[in-house]
């Protein structure tokens, strides 16, 4: 009996340990179509595009994804100006295409954030290294300053008249 509860009990922590997992990126996705269809919603409400470019494998990127989202401050800025979309590179889908034409940002390894205006156009590419905090996660004032230096008022002329 111990030895079935034992097995059980193994069983238990191995399927909710695959559960915590996170599931940010998705491999099988029509990313063109999706960051087509994040450009019209982008430019109905005059916000950029934040393309994270990584993988569920990556766990940077994972990391990334969940300190923007549980922290308040940063998921209203996030939510605010941009349209988030991550653009998956995995062993199952590596998007070339999509890669190739906002100019090979893996260069810069994962995740890798490029910046598109509602035209779609690229007008930043950022290497994640730099908005990290030294450790195992990343500094908050760094990834607040990224983001607001990249928003659509920081680019609005009218600001600078």
């Amino acid at each position: 009996m111990k030895k079935y509860f034992f097995i059980l009990l193994l069983s238990a922590g191995f399927f909710h340990s695959n559960a915590q997992k996170a599931s940010i990126y998705n491999p099988q996705a029509n990313a063109a179509a999706d960051i087509e269809a994040a450009l019209i919603k982008a430019k109905a409400e005059h916000k950029f595009i934040l393309l994270q470019g990584g993988g569920n494998w990556c766990k940077w990127c994972v990391e990334f994804h969940r300190f923007c989202s549980s922290d308040t401050e940063i998921d209203s800025i996030i939510n605010r100006n941009f349209i988030w979309y991550h653009l998956n590179y995995s062993k199952e889908n590596e998007n070339k295409p999509l890669f190739s034409k906002y100019g090979y940002p893996q260069r810069f390894g994962f995740p890798v954030f490029i910046i598109l205006n509602e035209k779609g156009e690229r007008i930043h590419t950022q290497n994640s290294e730099y908005l990290e905090d030294g450790k195992s996660s990343y500094d908050k004032k760094k990834v607040i300053d990224f983001l607001n230096a990249w928003n659509p008022d920081a680019l609005n002329a009218e600001n600078y008249k």
